[in-house]
């Protein structure tokens, strides 16, 4: 399988974190906050935590606030298929692949639910054939795009697709939740807003070559309720704790130890490290469990400067920029990990 084509896209409002904690001070939920709860918010949002600005599907941060289920689900309902969209857009230009020429449609999102599913909302607005194959897949938190990915190469290998359209997209703007757990705060305070999208082939074309070579996950059960999705009071409401970033180091190494072993490859042969950029600390620990520098970690890190975490569109946004931003070509490491536990990842041959 071959990535021949990339397209990310963003809500046009972007709020540095400045905005976000001034804006929250001035909120009817702000004095509601434990004193602590309101010391972590002025920290994080105020603190270097490598997150500069954030892209959110808000006109203005005051709606931010406005967390009752219909306004979430009305946010979502708005702005997915909408970024979806404008993400496949991008891909089909970067492709030069006419819309007609896609045989399947596979889109992930995990912060809101519709049915019909954001394959009908996506499809309609791209043009997609009616006998198009539509999946529309969820639950699989920040770690989506590689099982997507996986699915989607599925479908080209067994002939059933010639060009597969692979779309993650999240309003993580329509889950957010205020309380006084410290995972909550936090996640109010990193996630944003955002969608990515690759054209899938069987064979190259004449954009940089990035092929597809093998991939691999690894699930965790056990730590499943370190980091999930919970219902309370009709809202979805994020569960984030400190474990996450050794844990998912930690699993994100096991996984590239086996795939490399398995593939007869070595770490010395890559030359790019392509990771989900869960967080500052999340990148630490990554670099630690693979001895990496700021520097392999950069085309993350820039990513997760600008937006945040995007959660499941973010290894799309990495991917994309260091392959904008000329990083050198041969075997290159794709990790996504999230909810679950789970962790996934691909090894990649560029030239």
């Amino acid at each position: 399988m071959f990535i021949i084509g990339l397209g990310t896209a963003a809500p046009e409002n972007r709020y540095t974190q400045a905005e976000c904690w001034a804006a929250i001070q001035n909120s009817a939920a702000f004095p509601r906050l434990a004193a602590r709860s309101r010391a972590i918010l002025r920290k994080v949002l105020s603190g270097n935590n490598g997150i500069a600005t954030r892209h959110l599907a808000l006109k203005n941060l005051q709606h931010a606030f406005e967390l009752t289920p219909d306004a979430l689900h009305a946010r979502f309902l708005e702005n997915a298929p909408q970024l979806a969209a404008q993400a496949a857009e991008r891909a089909l230009a970067d492709a030069k692949t006419p819309v007609a020429e896609i045989d399947a449609i596979l889109v992930s999102t995990c912060t809101g639910y519709l049915c019909p599913g954001l394959t009908s909302y996506v499809g309609e607005r791209l043009g997609l054939r009616p006998e198009v194959l539509p999946l529309d897949l969820v639950g699989q938190g920040c770690g989506a795009a590689l099982p997507n990915l996986r699915a989607a190469e599925s479908l080209l290998m067994s002939g059933r697709a010639r060009r597969v359209l692979s779309i993650c997209v999240e309003v993580c703007s329509a889950a957010f939740y205020l309380d006084d757990d410290v995972g909550v705060l936090i996640s109010a305070c990193l996630f944003g807003d955002g969608a990515g999208a690759a054209v899938l082939s069987a064979s190259a074309n004449g954009n940089r070559r990035v092929k597809w070579q093998t991939a691999a996950s690894r699930f965790a059960p056990a730590d499943r309720e370190l980091l999930r999705f919970e219902q309370k009071a009709g809202m979805l409401r994020n569960i984030l704790k400190p474990e996450v970033p050794p844990l998912a180091a930690r699993h994100a190494g096991q996984l590239f130890d086996d795939t490399l072993a398995q593939a007869g490859a070595i770490r010395s042969q890559i030359n790019g490290w392509i990771f989900h950029p869960g967080g500052r600390d999340v990148l630490l620990a990554l670099r630690e469990r693979f001895g990496l520098t700021a520097h392999d970690t950069r085309w993350s890190e820039a990513v997760l400067c600008e937006y945040g975490n995007v959660s499941s569109p973010s290894v799309f946004f990495v991917l994309q920029n260091a392959l904008a931003g000329g990083a050198p070509g041969g075997r290159w490491w794709m990790s996504s990990f999230g909810a679950g536990f789970s962790c996934h990842g691909a090894l990649l041959e560029v030239e």
